[in-house]
């Protein structure tokens, strides 16, 4: 019996100790943050930040709420060995063209910009990634395997 009652003991420590590591999900690395479209909104925020208002409520609306999120940015085409038997068709059933990019994290149909790479450029989440690239990798779509090439890989932040 006290052998039972030893390995039970051991057995609640493991759990207790352990299992809590794994569950964990990673944090993510994103912020809210308002856009300015104007000198007087920046005011409306300081004003807004001292206040019991969130900025981007009923009370504030005139500043609309974006996500920021850092992220790994490379390029893909449609080429067999960088896509599945299907190169043409994205996940959401589109075709390929200027504006598409793959990842795994936002809805199929999110709008990002990349503000330091492409300024107030638009583009529509159309595509997945392989699994092992993660959520916090967005790939763009080049029309040629070599303007992929080029553009290579960057460490930069989304907007969505």
């Amino acid at each position: 019996m006290r052998k039972i009652l030893i390995a039970l003991f051991s057995f609640g420590i493991f759990i207790g100790i352990f299992i809590p590591f794994q569950l964990k999900a990673p944090k993510a690395r994103a912020e809210v943050y308002p856009s300015f479209s104007n000198k007087a909104a920046a005011e409306i925020v300081t004003i807004a930040g001292n206040t019991l208002f969130a900025v981007g409520s009923p009370a504030c609306p005139e500043i609309p709420m974006k996500r920021r999120m850092e992220v790994i940015v490379t390029a893909y085409s449609s080429t067999p060995w960088e896509t599945d038997d299907s190169p043409e068709i994205t996940a959401s059933g589109s075709r390929v063209r200027e504006g598409i990019v793959a990842n795994n994290f936002l809805p199929l149909g999110t709008k990002i910009k990349i503000p330091e790479l492409f300024g107030d450029k638009v583009f529509v989440v159309e595509d997945r990634m392989n699994w092992k690239k993660g959520n916090y990798h967005v790939d763009i779509w080049f029309p040629s395997y070599q303007e992929a090439k080029e553009f290579g890989a960057k460490r930069t932040y989304i907007e969505y």
